[in-house]
């Protein structure tokens, strides 16, 4: 069985989100969600406007039936990557430069498999975040 593992913040949890882990399933037959640690978000970005606890993130995940793990993280890193048992990173189309490329290399050098997911046209969670705040 090939186990593929994507992350994020999944605050706002949408549609974006949902096809996102369509698009792994693809890949593989188990997922593993990685969600941020909102202390570690509130940390580094102190004025970040996070609507749902850690634990609630990892409740909506864990609901999901195309979600088969949940996990917390703080940054992906090579030393988070060592911890999970994982065949084959999904990635971003916009995750480039800086930490995403060390794990990219970290990843290839420990023979797991690196994707490049699309991007939801139309959909995006900041600006989800501010629409909200005009409606609510």
């Amino acid at each position: 069985m090939s186990k593929i593992l994507t992350f994020g913040v999944y605050d706002y949890f949408h549609l974006g989100h949902l096809r996102l882990f369509k698009q792994c399933k693809k890949y593989a037959d188990y997922l593993v969600v990685a969600v941020q640690d909102g202390n570690y978000i509130k940390k580094y970005k102190p004025d970040a406007v996070v609507m749902y606890t850690t634990e609630e993130r990892v409740e909506m995940l864990e609901a999901l039936r195309i979600v088969d793990k949940v996990l917390v993280y703080e940054t992906v890193s090579p030393e988070f990557l060592e911890k999970v048992d994982f065949d084959i990173l999904a990635l971003g189309e916009d995750h480039k430069g800086g930490r995403f490329d060390d794990v990219e290399r970290w990843c290839v050098a420990h023979g797991k498999n690196v994707v490049r997911l699309k991007r939801t046209p139309g959909i995006c969670s900041s600006e989800i975040k501010r629409e909200l705040g005009k409606g609510c």
